[in-house]
């Protein structure tokens, strides 16, 4: 990534920002290398894990320990004849207790549902030999444990048994009074690595022994009496004892690291890995932000965007709408000066370019940016003194230089383009290139003043004008964008407020309106226009949710409901069942209660959705529940709460109660299990089909016994059981269940036409 585009896009500030999130130096130098992935299948493979891990975060949060960078520690085991020291082995010990924290916090994600966290729960795995030596011979204080091996332990007891005697032996001559009014301190102390008192040195010369050295007053000289001078020697030999042991430790635990380096490697570059997504997961929290998708030949929509350092830098940010529509490559932003014409098309760069690096950006859900491999910005003034460049000249020349490289897959912002030369012929250079990277189906985003490049906007195919819109009462930004139309500069606006004076705005009025004529009205005109449309489509979005929200209630509601009455069905459909198979009903009269139940369960769905049947017309895309299939509404019988819907190639009436809005239909997905029943119409009668496809053994066996119990119920004489191919152990289970069911007179395998092996046919009992 070109250096001059992140400087003038501020990437590497919100990546600065990210990196204030990660707990080690490590994670925070990975944050702050992050940069855009030129291959779409990379973004795609990151932006899972990344939205993998801030959604299972959100279900179980968790932290990762502070860990030290162990970067020096390998670098200094590259030297074969090199051994660890105690603040080596513990740099290494406290970042595998990290990883072994997060790794016990993380779990095993559902494969399923987490693939990419899943893998990278398995990659964390301790070191065996490194994490066992470590743990029995490094102390959390950073020292080598006695227990590190025999020798060392028999050592530190010697050394415990001498400190005993010194502290003996000092105690004995505190007891002489005389003596004692020559210590500066009652205590034992050390100097020299050997047990010596603190004496007052006007008095060393009535005592035997060795003086050590003295205090900065010089009124204090460290003494050696005599009787602890062969101590003192022993205990020097005992030192150099428990060196050699330390060392030889040392040795061994380096060793056993080396020995196991690549997999240490491997597991400190996970940890970083997991520092960084963790990282990612706060700056998301903290910016409400979201991984958006990258999509090859996918639109440019970013709906309601907010810029992150603004985020970062004030509470309130106004979100702006970033949208072309189809077969549109350009938005070219117009409106008066101040009104955020270069935070819109900074906001555009910046985010695409964190959307291509999976960084959460901050926009609505179901926002997507194209994918493009190239980000080139050409901002304001670009002059070079020391280059001897105008402005001018400067974007020129640098424009030059990026033009070869320039293709479907490329970003261009072009901010006051062409400006620092004439007007008209810079309006017409800026057109002319806009021209040519229309024709290279460049993406292209331009903020201009030029009349001309006004007009361009709103007559070029393949262009979208917008323009940054004022209060008509305060005249002050409203940072929002006014879609489809052009905005006047209001050049004279901003230098009132900068405090020019009014004789010379007065003036420069005059010019204007023997210069423009009406135009200062017409684009007024618009912008009031344009701050309406906004208000209107404000409005129209909190009435969307307001009654997006009152009919999520209502669907709780009558799925409450349909709970409380499907358990009374159910235990009022034991009763017969059970009365039945003692022989106090006959099975005529039980089938006959049980299609009352039915009928009056059926009632009562078709009154508890004669309220939502309204919420969906003719033409909306809706989910059909029993099928599990997405399909088109054709027409509606409200009197009848039905519904006809095209699913895949066939057209049917079905009941209001069986079809979602398709912008529900992830909630009903997840409100139902893999194992659902599927009505179909059979030669001999109607069946049912249950699929069990996907679902674990226990989850199977529970789906199969209410499944049997609703065939019976119904009356069917035969069913249909789909478990797959597969290793074939759902299959054995599926049979296992059948052969112990009461419910079952017979089963068999399938044709080969009709599933085969994958497929078992079900024959019930009378």
């Amino acid at each position: 990534m070109d250096s001059r585009t992140v400087q003038l896009l501020e990437f590497h500030k919100v990546l600065q920002y990210l990196a204030s999130f990660a707990v080690s130096e490590a994670g925070q130098d990975a944050c702050r290398g992050l940069a855009p992935f030129d291959d779409l299948r990379l973004i795609e493979e990151r932006s899972a894990l990344v939205r993998e891990m801030l959604h299972y975060v959100s279900i179980h949060p968790m932290r990762l320990g502070v860990f030290p960078d162990v970067h020096g520690v390998f670098a200094f085991l590259a030297n074969p004849l090199a051994f660890l020291d105690v603040d080596g082995l513990l740099g290494v010990w406290e970042f595998l207790q990290a990883m072994a924290a997060f790794a016990d916090a993380l779990g095993q994600p559902d494969e399923q549902r987490y693939p990419q966290l899943h893998q990278l729960a398995h990659e964390l795995v301790l070191p065996p030999k490194t994490w066992s030596a470590l743990r029995r011979c490094v102390s959390a204080d950073g020292h080598l444990r006695d227990e590190a091996s025999p020798e060392l332990y028999s050592v530190r007891q010697e050394i415990r048994r001498i400190h005993q005697q010194c502290t003996r032996k000092v105690q004995d001559f505190f007891q002489n009074k005389d003596l004692r009014t020559m210590l500066q301190d009652e205590y034992l102390t050390i100097s020299s690595d050997r047990y010596v008192l603190a004496v007052q040195t006007n008095f060393k010369g009535r005592l035997k022994g060795i003086v050590h050295d003295y205090s900065q007053t010089g009124e204090t000289c460290y003494f050696e009496p005599l009787f602890l001078v062969e101590l003192n020697n022993e205990l020097q030999e005992l030192r150099q004892e428990e060196r050699v042991e330390e060392q030889k430790i040392l040795r061994f635990v380096t060793g056993l690291i080396r020995e196991e380096f690549d997999a240490l490697h491997h597991v400190f570059t996970d940890l970083v890995r997991c520092d960084v997504l963790l990282a990612l997961c706060h700056f998301a929290a903290h910016i409400r932000g979201q991984v958006i998708d990258v999509l090859a030949d996918g639109p440019l929509r970013l709906t309601q965007a907010r810029h992150p350092l603004l985020i970062f830098g004030a509470d309130n940010v106004v979100p702006v709408d970033l949208v072309l529509e189809d077969e549109q490559r350009v938005l070219i932003i117009t409106g008066g000066n101040a009104g955020g014409k270069t935070v819109c098309l900074k906001t555009l760069g910046l985010l695409g370019m964190m959307a291509h690096a999976a960084i959460p950006v901050p926009v609505d859900e179901g926002s997507t940016v194209p994918f493009w491999s190239n980000f080139v910005v050409s901002m304001g003034d670009e002059q070079s003194i020391e280059q001897s460049l105008s402005t001018f000249t400067a974007q020129i020349k640098h424009f030059c230089e990026v033009w070869p490289g320039l293709d479907a897959h490329t970003l261009v912002i072009l901010d006051e383009f062409g400006v620092g030369t004439d007007p008209s012929q810079g309006a017409a250079l800026a057109q002319a290139v806009v021209d040519s990277l229309i024709e290279r189906q460049a993406w292209v985003g331009v903020a201009t003043h030029f009349p001309a490049l006004k007009a361009y906007g709103l007559s070029r195919a393949g262009v979208r004008a917008a323009s940054v819109i004022f209060s008509p009462d305060t005249k002050k930004p409203l940072f929002k964008l006014g879609y489809d139309q052009v905005g006047a500069s209001r050049a004279l606006d901003v230098a009132r407020e900068q405090g020019l004076p009014e004789i010379i705005l007065s003036k420069a009025q005059e010019y204007l309106y023997l210069d423009s004529g009406d135009t200062e009205e017409i684009f007024e005109r618009l912008n009031q226009l344009a701050v309406r449309k906004e208000q209107e489509l404000d409005e129209l979005g909190l009435r969307s949710v307001q009654l997006e929200q009152k009919y999520a209630r209502k669907l709780e509601a009558l799925h409450q409901e349909r709970e409380r009455m499907c358990a009374e069905l159910r235990a009022a459909s034991q009763t017969i069942m059970q009365e039945w198979r003692e022989g106090r009903r006959g099975r005529k009269e039980a089938l006959r209660e049980l299609a009352a139940l039915r009928e009056d369960m059926a009632q009562a769905r078709a009154e508890q959705t004669e309220n939502v049947c309204p919420s969906i017309a003719p033409g909306d895309n809706v989910l059909y529940v029993p099928w599990q299939q997405r399909g088109t509404v054709l027409d509606l019988d409200e009197r009848k709460n039905r519904m006809r819907v095209h699913v895949n190639g066939v057209t049917l009436w079905v009941a209001c109660a069986d079809v979602r809005p398709a912008d529900q239909s992830e909630r009903a997905l997840s409100g139902v299990r893999s194992g659902v029943v599927v009505r179909r119409e059979a030669g001999n009668g109607s069946s049912l089909r249950l699929d069990l496809r996907g679902l674990r053994t226990d989850e199977a066996e529970a789906e199969l016994v209410r499944f049997l119990d609703k065939a019976v119920l119904a009356g069917h004489e035969q069913v249909e059981i789909i478990h797959g191919l597969g290793t074939g152990a759902m299959r054995k289970a599926v049979h296992s269940m059948l052969r112990e069911s009461r419910a079952v007179s017979r089963f068999a395998l399938a044709s080969a036409d009709e599933g085969g092996d994958g497929m078992t046919r079900v024959v019930l009992a009378d």
